[in-house]
C-alpha cells in the first residue's frame, strides 16, 4: 500500500498540518501503518503537486507559519478508487523479533528474552494508549450506541484491531518469556538449553 493512502485515510479527520498529521501517525494511525514525519512531509509535498490535497497558510503570531492540509474532490475520488481496489496481496509479516526468537537455540537466550520483555515493554505501552483513544471515542457511550450512531465507525474498527493484535501479542510475550526463562535456567544448570556444540544437522552433541 502507498503512503498518500494513509495519509488521505487520516485527513478524512479533518484539515491538518503535517506536525498533526505526525502526531496522528504516532497515535491514532500507528495500529495500522507507520511512518516518519520526513516521509509524511515529502508525500504531502507530492500529493499537492498532485491534486490530492490543498493547503492554506494560517498566520501565526508567535511561532512560523504553518500550512494545513485537506483532501480535495481529487483526494476523496482516489480513496473512493483505492477501497474498490482489490487487495494486491493479504498481509504478510516481517519481524525481526520473530526471526531472533527462531534463533534462539543456537544463539544468546539471554538476548533474546531481553529483545521479548522490551517488546512486552511496548506492547503493554501501546495497548494503554489504544484503550484510552478507545474511551474517548466513546465518550461515556456503549459500544453498540456508538456504532449505530457514530458519523464514521472506521477509526473505531481499526483502533479495534490495533486492541486485539496487542493483546495478542502481550499473550505471546508472556508465553516465550515463560518459555525462554526455563530454557535459561537449563542451559545455567548443564540441562539442555544452548549446551553443547551444534553439529551441521542441528542436533546438539
Amino acid at each position: 500500500m502507498a503512503l498518500r493512502n494513509a495519509v488521505m485515510a487520516a485527513l478524512l479527520e479533518g484539515e491538518a498540518s503535517g506536525w498533526d498529521l505526525a502526531k496522528g501517525f504516532d497515535s491514532s494511525v500507528a495500529n495500522f501503518w507507520t511512518a516518519t514525519p520526513q516521509q509524511l512531509y515529502r508525500e504531502l509535498e507530492r500529493m499537492e503537486r498532485e491534486g490530492l490535497v490543498a493547503a492554506r497558510v494560517v498566520q501565526q503570531e508567535r511561532r512560523p507559519n504553518k500550512r494545513l492540509f485537506s483532501l480535495t474532490e481529487a483526494g476523496y475520488a482516489a480513496l473512493r478508487d483505492y477501497t474498490a481496489a482489490a487487495l494486491a496481496r493479504p498481509t504478510v509479516i516481517r519481524d525481526e523479533l520473530l526471526v531472533k526468537v527462531q534463533s534462539a537455540d543456537v544463539g544468546d537466550i539471554e538476548g533474546v528474552r531481553a529483545a521479548v520483555e522490551t517488546q512486552l515493554e511496548w506492547s503493554t505501552a501501546k495497548l494503554a494508549r489504544y484503550e484510552r483513544g478507545r474511551a474517548k471515542l466513546l465518550d461515556g457511550r456503549a459500544e453498540e450506541e456508538y456504532l449505530a450512531r457514530a458519523e464514521r465507525v472506521g477509526p473505531y474498527l481499526t483502533l479495534l484491531r490495533g486492541i486485539a493484535f496487542e493483546r495478542e501479542n502481550l499473550q505471546w510475550c508472556e508465553t516465550a518469556l515463560k518459555v525462554l526463562r526455563q530454557r535459561g535456567a537449563g542451559a545455567r544448570t548443564g540441562a539442555g538449553g544452548r549446551g553443547g556444540t551444534v553439529e551441521a544437522s542441528g542436533r546438539r552433541r
